[in-house]
């Protein structure tokens, strides 16, 4: 009912804002891609003289983000997503949260304490070992979900390219927020979070170690992520020389990961 209740006000307050000449700005929440820490400062701001913004959990994909309105999301490197993913569950979300692990994850953490464990036990000459890998892979929260359950496919990202205002990155978080903090014309003063409980950052002292063969076999795991991962890199290096004018883009995939 909680949740019935606030998408109903959400939807009530979109149709205003609409009516009233305000764009709507969704934030797609990728997890493990730092939309902890830009939440907590837009759950602040959710209301400027030209945009609201509406922040949506980790349920919510692009399919959800009514055409003609606009999307930010933050994507990471897949395999910095696996480890962090990875730990927080075996945390069960603590501090920040406590979510218990689900059968399959309680399954998975008793044979695999590391990420780096888990990944190299998806090329085991053990059979029964390298199953367990993979279905732990596919019952861990953070680490079964791949870029498509947010975005589909590529050509559906590339049919939506007019709605995208921004697509932010893990790894260059703080400098894609002051971009985001600029064309939505927030303060300076407007900062991210700095402490890991609050940003829901993994703490340092965890063994982050992968092998190589460890590495590779997450790149193969995670093929179509990178893929995607690369897509939005280039869609943005082209944006940014406004190579793609007005954002018209035919699903040339192919063509854009070429370089120019």
């Amino acid at each position: 009912m909680k949740n019935t209740w606030s998408t109903f006000r959400s939807e009530v307050r979109q149709r205003y804002c609409r009516a009233r000449g305000k764009q709507v700005v969704h934030f797609l929440h990728v997890s493990k891609t730092g939309g902890t820490a830009i939440k907590h400062v837009l759950k602040l701001h959710l209301a400027t003289p030209e945009y609201a913004i509406v922040l949506h959990g980790h349920r919510q994909t692009l399919r959800d983000v009514p055409k003609s309105d606009k999307v930010i999301f933050c994507l990471r490197d897949p395999i910095s997503r696996f480890v962090s993913g990875f730990y927080s569950r075996l945390r069960q979300g603590q501090p920040r949260y406590f979510v218990r692990w689900s059968a399959d994850e309680e399954t998975a953490f008793s044979h695999f304490d590391t990420p780096n464990r888990l990944a190299l036990a998806l090329s085991s000459t053990d059979d029964e070992e390298r199953i367990r890998a993979e279905q732990a892979m596919q019952g861990i929260v953070h680490v079964k979900d791949g870029y498509a359950k947010w975005f589909e496919s590529e050509g559906y990202l590339l049919s939506r390219l007019p709605d995208i205002f921004l697509i932010g990155f893990q790894e260059t978080l703080a400098q894609d927020f002051e971009l985001l903090r600029s064309k939505l014309g927030l303060t300076y003063r407007v900062q991210l979070p700095t402490d890991d409980v609050t940003a829901h950052r993994i703490p340092n002292n965890l063994d982050k170690k992968l092998d190589a063969e460890a590495i590779e076999n997450l790149r193969r795991w995670y093929a179509a992520d990178f893929r995607f991962y690369a897509l939005c890199r280039r869609i943005c290096e082209l944006a940014s020389t406004g190579r793609i004018p007005e954002w018209k883009v035919a699903g040339a995939v192919d063509e854009l990961l070429l370089p120019t």
